[in-house]
């Protein structure tokens, strides 16, 4: 550890703690003194969040007149601080008026405390063009006080000329080690001990697979994948992965209505129309996400197949289904194996074509059927 990283307040150590160059990069900011725009990009899940809520407390504790009270009250979360200013889409996408109200003209007014004020605007990438244009104007002359950061999981949906003018820090996918710690307790250690190493790197993705719909997921991935080793078509073995979604979205639809109605009871302005389009979005975002997150577990059972049949079981990822695994992986030649997961990978790009998904699904299945059978 370098001695600027020793200097590091408790807060940013601690919400960095397995996220090294992040942490180089943000004791070095505070060391120096903070720039007036940041881009924490990384994958969901690696804790930008809680990275920018610990780096402005510290950005905003420098100068105040109770930086201890300061600190305190903006690592709240919502924060009652009211010169920290955390702005979240409650839909897929940001609202243009929100982030010229509450980010660009807010922007301009002094501090009400201390000497800086701070702006995150959370999933930055879901802001529309008109949006990330507005803002440039802030980004490229910000006043001497105000401080923004970005955190965006796709940052190459953001405009470069806002990626050009901002400091990226940057955020890897948490080892599984790490997402375990986050998920004690939170099902049968051997499930959750699966279900981080299945999350690539992302505890909300991993607490995913520990409910009702996560285990669903898994077990209509593990069906596509057994059915299509065993070459057993009746049944429409891909429909469990398709309803499965269908539900996540669902629900998601109903909490991001439940969300837009609370704001419009409190004054917020949404019309009905706006409210329909808005809440039909998320729903389809989350049944997109889901169903690929479904795919990605039968690639996942596939690869671990191949690793069986290359005798590693030690890079099994789902350690919690060795049985069936191995009942699975027997007499397979592990370049079939690999052969399906790359398959799986091609549907999974096609999804993103706005392809029919239950077609893709049962071309999926043959496909996967003739290269598990040799054809």
């Amino acid at each position: 550890m370098t001695d600027v990283e020793l200097q590091l307040p408790d807060p940013v150590r601690e919400a960095t703690a397995d996220q090294p160059r992040a942490r180089v990069a943000l004791a070095a900011a505070l060391a120096a003194g903070p720039l007036h725009a940041y881009l924490f990009r990384g994958p969901a899940g690696s804790g930008k969040s809680a990275a920018a809520r610990a780096f402005a407390a510290e950005v905003l504790a420098e100068g105040a007149s109770d930086p201890e009270e300061s600190r305190r009250r903006a690592l709240l979360d919502p924060s009652p601080h009211p010169d920290l200013v955390w702005v979240a889409p409650s839909g897929s996408q940001h609202m243009v008026e929100e982030i010229r109200e509450r980010v660009i003209r807010a922007a301009v007014y002094r501090p009400f405390e201390g000497g800086r004020r701070v702006f995150v605007i959370e999933r930055a990438e879901a802001m529309r063009d008109e949006s990330q244009n507005a803002l440039l104007k802030t980004l490229e002359e910000p006043p001497p006080f105000a401080h923004l950061i970005l955190l965006s999981s796709e940052p190459e949906a953001l405009l470069e000329t806002i990626t050009s003018r901002c400091q990226d820090v940057e955020f890897a996918p948490l080892p599984a080690e790490a997402v375990e710690r986050v998920l004690a307790g939170e099902g049968p250690p051997e499930e959750v001990a699966a279900a981080a190493r299945l999350a690539g790197g992302n505890p909300e993705r991993a607490r995913l697979l520990l409910s009702e719909h996560g285990r669903r997921l898994r077990a209509g991935a593990e069906a596509l994948a057994h059915a299509a080793r065993s070459g057993e078509v009746e049944g429409a073995p891909w429909g469990q992965l398709l309803k499965t979604a269908e539900s996540v979205g669902a629900e998601a639809e109903d909490a991001a209505r439940a969300a837009l109605e609370r704001e419009s009871e409190g004054g917020r302005r949404i019309g009905a129309r706006e409210l329909a389009e808005e809440t039909k979005r998320v729903g389809r975002r989350r049944r997109t996400e889901a169903l690929d997150l479904g795919l990605g577990l039968c690639a996942a059972w596939f690869r671990d197949l191949g690793a069986l049949g290359a005798a590693a079981p030690e890079a099994v990822l789902a350690g919690d289904r060795l049985d069936r695994l191995e009942a699975d992986a027997s007499g397979l030649d592990p370049l079939r194996a690999r052969e399906a997961v790359e398959l799986v990978q091609d549907t999974r790009r096609r999804l993103d074509l706005n392809v029919s998904e239950e077609l893709a699904l049962e071309a999926l299945f043959f496909r996967l059927a003739r290269a598990l059978a040799g054809a």
